[in-house]
């Protein structure tokens, strides 16, 4: 391993956190709609949003980005492979962090909400004001250990030919044939990105769990 290897490798670490920044923000976004969508008591609505959640859960990650790869040329829609990898990932996040905060907003006490509508407070206001802030709490943790799950799957953008931290470290490997010491470099890299976020989620769910007491 040289310097020209190591740079190489901060290259690919620099699209891991890049992917990841991207499917997490685009999804975070898309899967606050989801979870209003699936908690606004329209059940056309919340079978239609069941039903994305249903197929993005029910799916691999890996299957996922290939089709938006793969699928979207077959149809004549060639896109470069780190705006695919963006997208499965955003889409991928939106129906798991929709789910987690689906679960939170129905886990803030009812009386809130029934307090809300007492004071004549519209469903903007319910939501932005009320239910939201306290649901984002009560997700806080699992919204994390989502993150760094996210953070390990960009690994597979491998599938399309992306030069992740994944695929650099297997390209240097196949050059200098010290496939220990690349990829124990890899996850040392992997590991330096999501333990302290690890540690940081349990710490919130012991600190929440402590408060409900």
């Amino acid at each position: 391993m040289g310097p020209d290897e190591y740079l190489f490798l901060l290259a690919g670490l620099k699209w891991t956190v890049a992917l990841s920044a991207i499917g997490f923000f685009f999804g975070g976004i898309a899967g606050l709609l989801v979870a209003l969508a699936r908690t606004s008591e329209l059940r056309v609505v919340e079978r239609i949003t069941a039903g994305y959640i249903g197929v993005f859960q029910g799916t691999p990650l890996l299957m996922q980005l290939f089709v938006v790869y793969y699928g979207l040329a077959l149809i004549g829609l060639k896109l470069d492979a780190w705006v695919a990898v963006s997208i499965g990932l955003t889409l991928h996040a939106s129906a798991y962090l929709g789910e987690i905060w689906r679960g939170a907003i129905e886990a803030v006490p009812k009386g809130q909400t029934e307090a809300a509508k007492a004071l004549s407070l519209n469903y903007t206001s319910r939501m932005r004001d009320v239910v939201l802030p306290q649901a984002f709490r009560i997700s806080l943790p699992a919204t994390i250990g989502f993150l760094v799950q996210l953070i390990k799957g960009t690994s597979l953008a491998a599938i399309v030919g992306f030069t992740e931290l994944t695929r650099a470290g297997n390209m240097i490997s196949n050059q200098i044939f010290q496939p220990l010491l690349v990829f124990g470099i890899v996850g040392a890299l992997y590991f330096i990105m999501c333990c302290p976020l690890t540690l940081y989620g349990a710490h919130l769910e012991r600190k929440f769990a402590k408060s409900a007491r």
